[in-house]
């Protein structure tokens, strides 16, 4: 009954594992359990699940009602029966009306509407989805984003997804899995994935971060608390994330800091790095500021940490707001709980 989400690059085996779900392709060890019985080796035919593919896949000699009953039909459900269900199945996903026309009359919204309704009219256990919203723009992507995961808890049944798109599972997903090379790095709900990532890749992929290369000088176990050592000496406390393991020290680490936990202030005269008091503040110029509407999103050099991103809340249009230029000297802070220690 969950929206799930497999995350990750290209070749990461995302799309391997939802055919092994469906039956298109067999695996070579293991086993796969639907609805609590052993399935691989049965036929895609005969397993209770539907899929929705990017290219939609409609038949574009048949009505939209005929393309939705399609498997119906296949099945020889009575002409009555069909009607019903094709018109439940329409008005599931907003277009009723529309049973007469032809699916190459419709936007590309409306048409990846239709093959939901085609996969939903049969009442799979579970609905598989591989990267069906890439066809469509953007505005379009997010309004489906939402219509899908209504759809989801309306129906109430498994929604498997398939996704390299972050924002896409962050948007829709109760449960994220994140992979790469056929492996799963980490499992869990958005926040935790995005508030608590296990290693630098995960938390790479999951929204964008700043890190900044160290080792380790102190690790408590009990509580989570770290100190780490950059390279330019600068000693930063910080949490080890839940079920990264236990790093020992002297090894290898990183700290992630997400861009919006940053925050951009005017430089005294003769700036230096400072940690103290909760807070780490460090000297730097910046190189570059993008300005995106709800944020302005900046790029500074430093001396004691390399280079950082920020992401500046923008005010209102009449707030008196300073913006800083390319160039100018400004000072980076934030505070410690910000500091995540990721394995690398």
């Amino acid at each position: 009954g969950e929206f799930f989400s497999m995350l990750g690059p290209s070749g990461s085996g995302k799309t391997t594992t939802l055919r092994m779900i469906a039956g298109f392709e067999q695996p070579t060890a293991g086993e796969i359990y639907l609805e609590g019985k052993p399935v691989a080796g049965v036929p895609p035919y005969r397993r209770n699940v539907n899929t929705v593919f990017q290219h939609y896949a409609l038949f574009p000699h048949m009505t939209v009602a005929q393309n939705v009953g399609y498997g119906l039909r296949q099945r020889g459900v009575g002409r009555e029966e069909e009607r019903r269900r094709v018109a439940e199945a329409l008005g599931l996903v907003r277009l009723e009306g529309y049973g007469q026309r032809r699916t190459w009359e419709l936007s590309g919204g409306q048409q990846q509407r239709v093959a939901l309704a085609r996969a939903l009219i049969n009442r799979p256990a579970v609905l598989l989805l591989d990267e069906p919203l890439g066809a469509l723009d953007r505005k379009l992507r997010h309004e489906m984003q939402i219509e899908l995961k209504q759809l989801q808890q309306t129906v109430g049944i498994t929604f498997v997804y398939v996704t390299h798109d972050q924002e896409e599972a962050l948007t829709m997903s109760d449960v994220i899995v994140v992979m790469r090379d056929g492996r799963i790095h980490q499992l869990g709900a958005p926040e935790e994935l995005y508030q608590r990532p296990v290693s630098r890749y995960v938390a790479g992929f999951i929204g964008s971060s700043n890190f900044i290369d160290a080792h380790l000088v102190e690790h408590d176990p009990g509580t989570a608390r770290a100190i780490v050592e950059t390279r330019a000496g600068l000693r930063l406390p910080g949490l080890v994330t839940d079920r990264a393991g236990r790093p020992s020290p002297g090894s290898a680490v990183a700290v992630g800091i997400r861009p919006e936990r940053l925050q951009i202030e005017r430089a005294e005269p003769g700036a230096v790095a400072t940690v103290r008091d909760g807070w780490t503040r460090v000297p730097g110029r910046v190189t570059q500021g993008t300005y995106l509407g709800d944020a302005t999103e900046y790029r500074v050099a430093t001396d004691a940490v390399g280079e950082l991103v920020i992401r500046s809340q923008n005010a209102g249009a009449d707030a008196d707001t300073w913006i800083a230029g390319p160039g100018e000297s400004v000072v980076v802070a934030w505070r410690e709980d910000a500091n995540l220690v990721l394995v690398t």
